[in-house]
């Protein structure tokens, strides 16, 4: 019988999207205790470091029943969110209110609602009614009123293009008429058509009328959007501030903008992406001027700022299959002023549980050091070095391997990228075959790869697919063979806030050559299993097994899954999936052994990409197999 163990949103003000301001024409209507600053319970005491601070409370009536609308007007306003905090002063209360006001009428404005109203009282008297300088009766805490009459909901009318916008079609930038005529979706209109202009490679394009006319006989509204192209112009100097220790001569020539080029704001994006992927500066900034210089191209500024360029750290983790871990390293992100890296990383894992922490040679051990350099003979290729040694027992194999690697990769298009390499490995395996079998394996990795993914951590729309293809030969053994793997997942977003995205990828891979199975190392042999194949099922369980219920490997192997990935709030969502996959004794595989987990995920988002948490089960579980599986882990599972 084999080893088994558990594996374990605010209104936004119209104008901020843009300098121009979009104008709309339409009728006036329109013992307290505190823990880390947070105020848990009791009168909260007065801020001593507001000047004649004032107290109020709020009532606030939506006029609606429709939860999504009450809830983004309350999230919108201010007195109500700082109803605990005093403000400065009676004025300050009534310039407070005001703002709310503007602000309330702006998120009406959103929805499309012209014709809303907003009244706001202080102490019983309308803010349009108040004297320059109003005084309170501050004996109690000033009563401030809100009331909101969201009115009707108004659509897209004629939408009439002047300038250089003439040439476009409203309809390819959502102002159909009859369509949402809502105050951000004509913002952006404007936006998407200036940026079309400037992909002309018209540098100073300026929308220069934006109007709005509501009616509210016919609840709809007329758009008129003029905008200005400007002349076609080329990119000009490119000039590099801010740098100190990074080279300013590899800053302009890794971010392929060259003097002469066609202007293109995307070019620009992804320059700005580029430079900001290499880790060595804390802001990257990319700005055109305001005018063109004399031989009519743009001159173009990278401005930076550097971080700090050495760093360290440590973990510490535990398991109840592997025990205690911990890991630590030590890099440098600018080792010769090129933006060169270098990592050096170690860990020990398997500390305790059903090991003996005296006996050092049963734990685990991996280390390494690997060295990167961008712009490595040409501005899109980078160069990678590493050497690597680990020791590692699992249920299938016990191996001690040391691993060098050199390889370059090239990109070829901002999706497209090849990579070729050399590797040379040397393995010391017990496995279900014999003990102490050792190899020394050559190979030639070559890989492609295409990326079109929005967001790498949590996208939601786009594609990712991987291929490699590692011709290898044994010396040892004498024996030659070759492994090839592709994956690809896609991706695709529902609903105009993308509340849901359907996931799915599908992965295969085979080996080629080789003999009987045991010529090939087991660690380069297909196992299939856990967080990042077919959850529910622990590492590497799901593979042939002999007569004596060992783990063997295979020749090839194929996953799929599927999730869908539900947005509950802006911050918390949950995830089903189901998962799929299979490991052969033979190059194709045959699927009689089909093993399949199914569960659900939770995900909180962060700055730094979503946080996962999955719990799956097997449907076909092996006999005494895992019952269940967690996974932890930051970004989605694929």
């Amino acid at each position: 019988m084999p080893k088994f163990s558990h594996a374990f949103r605010l209104g936004l003000v119209l104008t901020a999207a843009s300098p121009l301001p979009l104008s709309v024409t339409m009728a006036t209507p329109a013992g307290a205790f505190e823990l880390f600053g947070i105020h848990l319970f009791g009168e909260k005491e007065v801020d001593r470091g507001i000047i004649d601070p004032v107290a109020y409370t709020i009532t606030f009536d939506a006029g609606t029943d429709e939860r999504d609308l009450r809830k983004s007007l309350e999230r919108t306003s201010l007195l109500l969110a700082d109803e605990d905090d005093p403000v400065s002063g009676d004025l300050g209360l009534v310039i407070k209110a005001r703002d709310d006001r503007d602000r309330l009428i702006a998120t009406l404005y959103e929805r499309a609602l012209y014709g809303g109203i907003v009244r706001i009282s202080i102490a019983g008297t309308d803010i349009d009614n108040l004297p320059p300088n109003p005084t309170f009766d501050r004996s109690n805490p000033v009563p401030v009123t809100i009331s909101v009459e969201p009115g009707p909901e108004f659509s897209l009318g004629e939408v009439t293009l002047e300038g250089d916008a003439n040439s476009l079609d409203p309809a390819e930038f959502d102002l159909a008429p009859g369509g949402n005529a809502g105050s951000l979706v004509i913002l952006k209109a404007a936006e998407k058509m200036a940026d079309a202009l400037k992909a002309e490679s018209r540098p100073l394009t300026e929308i220069s009328r934006r109007d709005v006319v509501a009616d509210h006989e016919t609840n709809t509204v007329d758009v008129t959007i003029a905008i200005d192209g400007g002349p076609v112009a080329p990119l000009g100097a490119v000039t590099v501030k801010g740098s100190r220790t990074v080279n300013a001569e590899f800053i302009e020539r890794y971010s392929r903008l060259k003097p002469g080029q066609k202007y293109d704001p995307e070019q620009l994006r992804k320059a700005a992406e580029r430079l900001r992927a290499l880790g060595v500066f804390s802001s990257v900034t990319l700005q055109e001027d305001k005018s063109l210089a004399q031989d009519g191209s743009l001159p173009i500024g990278i401005v930076v700022s550097e971080g700090k360029h050495r760093y360290f750290g440590f973990g510490a983790s535990y398991s109840s299959l592997d025990g205690a871990g911990f890991e630590g390293y030590w890099g440098h992100r600018n080792l010769f002023g090129n933006a060169e890296s270098l990592r050096i990383e170690g860990a020990v894992r398997g500390l305790g549980e059903s090991r003996d922490v005296t006996d050092l040679s049963s734990l685990d051990y991996t280390a390494g050091i690997t060295f990167i350099k961008p712009g490595a003979f040409f501005p899109s290729a980078t160069l990678e070095a590493s050497i690597k040694g680990s020791t590692l027992e699992t249920d299938n194999y016990d191996a001690a391997t040391v691993t060098g690697k050199v390889a370059l990769s090239y990109e070829l298009t901002d999706s497209d990228t090849v990579s070729a390499g050399v590797s040379l490995a040397y393995d010391s395996i017990d496995d279900a075959f014999a003990e102490g079998n050792e190899y020394l394996t050559f190979g030639v990795p070559i890989g492609y790869v295409r990326d079109t993914r929005d967001n790498r951590l949590n996208p939601t729309e786009g594609h990712y697919g991987t291929v490699t293809v590692t011709p290898s030969y044994d010396f040892f053994g004498q024996t030659a063979f070759a492994s090839v793997e592709g994956s690809l997942s896609a991706y695709l977003g529902l609903g105009a806030e993308d509340r849901v995205v359907l996931a799915g990828r599908v992965s295969a891979g085979a080996l080629f050559g080789g003999g009987d199975l045991s010529a090939i190392p087991a660690t380069r042999r297909f196992f299939a299993g856990g967080g990042g194949s077919v959850r529910g099922y622990s590492f590497q369980e799901i593979t042939p097994y002999t007569a004596a219920g060992d783990g063997t490997g295979g020749r090839s192997y194929t996953t799929a899954s599927i999730e869908a990935r539900i947005g509950i709030t802006d911050t918390i969502g949950i995830v089903p999936f189901l998962d799929v996959g299979t490991v052969a004794d033979d190059t194709v595989p045959d699927f009689n052994d089909l093993r399949m987990g199914a569960g659900i995920g939770l995900r909180y988002m962060t700055p730094f990409g979503p946080l996962r948490l999955d719990v799956a089960m097997p449907l076909k579980r092996y006999d005494g197999g895992s019952r269940y599986g967690i996974y932890a882990g930051i970004g989605q599972s694929f």
